[in-house]
């Protein structure tokens, strides 16, 4: 899935939407985003020696493991929410000109809530790995 694809999908828009592709391999969502430099998170973090803040990074595989999710029967994507992040590692920065790549997988789910686990790798060097729950929304449950 490339950007426009993906905005059919996540609800995120401008410079929120984190990912620039995302595809499901054998139920693992792999996820891409070329850091470019000239990201908001980066203006002040730090100033002489940019880095991807932690939050950041999580976030991004967040928004890849909702290629994992199956759309509702009428189609529509559910809105999704962060509920929990547990067991979060941080082992290497990603800088300016890294390309941050997510693989990430759903482990569980009862109702509306999910879990699942994600690692963050540049250049196959693991820089972060997480577990994390989220809930869905329906779309017609939405404001």
């Amino acid at each position: 899935m490339n950007r426009t694809e993906l905005m059919e999908l996540l609800p995120h828009r401008n410079s929120m939407l984190l990912l620039d592709e995302a595809e499901l391999i054998d139920g693992e969502a792999h996820g891409k985003r070329k850091i470019t430099g000239e990201e908001f998170f980066l203006d002040g973090h730090f100033p002489g020696h940019p880095v991807v803040p932690g939050v950041i990074l999580c976030e991004i595989m967040a928004q890849s493991v909702c290629v994992c999710l199956p759309k509702q029967e009428d189609g529509k994507q559910p809105l999704t929410f962060f509920t929990g992040i547990d067991k979060v590692k941080f082992r290497r920065p990603v800088e300016p000109g890294d390309t941050f790549e997510t693989k990430c997988s759903i482990t569980k789910s009862r109702g509306p809530f999910y879990w699942a686990k994600g690692e963050g790798f540049v250049d196959g060097q693991l820089c972060v790995s997480a577990e994390f729950s989220f809930m869905i929304q329906k779309a017609e449950e939405q404001k």
